[in-house]
């Protein structure tokens, strides 16, 4: 079975990735730096509040979409595909590789989008894990917030922060296998 339509010509298809993770207050803590001998204190909160960010890139271009809502269901994942749709330039199609998820299933058709689905259980297919590890690294990492305004905040800056970094997405995300 073919991905991509009978009318698409291969020289207007872009190839994009897409994945969503979820931040909040069962953040991660990792490393920092600190003086030799001592042992630095991590904040770690209990609660359970949290968002997802949905993202997608097109190594090839440099664009990123991206979309913080407050669920991962086929709802919210059909709000960013219509995101996906409109950030496609005129004339191009986008070939969009993504995992199973269960949210990831039922799509209404969109004529500059075709879907791909990653083989189960293999998330190196997937350059958004890299990214997801980069901006929670960079932004994310050993935060305490205050409530689900201040996730959203600092969810949507450290997007923001990740595709403003010029050359980011290209140097981050392309694949020599994901080229047409």
């Amino acid at each position: 079975m073919n991905a991509l339509p009978d009318n698409v010509c291969l020289e207007n298809v872009d190839v994009w990735f897409q994945d969503e993770t979820r931040i909040g207050q069962q953040g991660s803590t990792s490393r920092m730096w600190a003086k030799r001998g001592t042992r630095p204190r991590a904040l770690k909160q209990q609660q359970f509040v949290y968002s997802y960010i949905y993202g997608a890139i097109c190594p090839s271009t440099g664009q990123a979409v991206g979309l913080m809502l407050p669920k991962a269901n086929t709802a919210c994942m059909a709000l960013h595909m219509d995101e996906i749709s409109r950030s496609i330039p005129e004339g191009r199609h986008a070939l969009i590789m993504m995992d199973g998820a269960g949210w990831h299933q039922d799509f209404h058709a969109r004529s500059n989008i075709s879907l791909l689905k990653i083989p189960p259980y293999s998330p190196e297919l997937n350059p958004c894990e890299q990214v997801w590890q980069y901006i929670k690294d960079k932004w994310l990492k050993n935060r305490c917030y205050k409530d689900y305004g201040d996730i959203l905040t600092a969810g949507c800056e450290a997007w923001e922060s990740f595709t403003a970094e010029e050359g980011r997405v290209q140097s981050l995300c392309s694949r020599r296998w994901a080229v047409i």
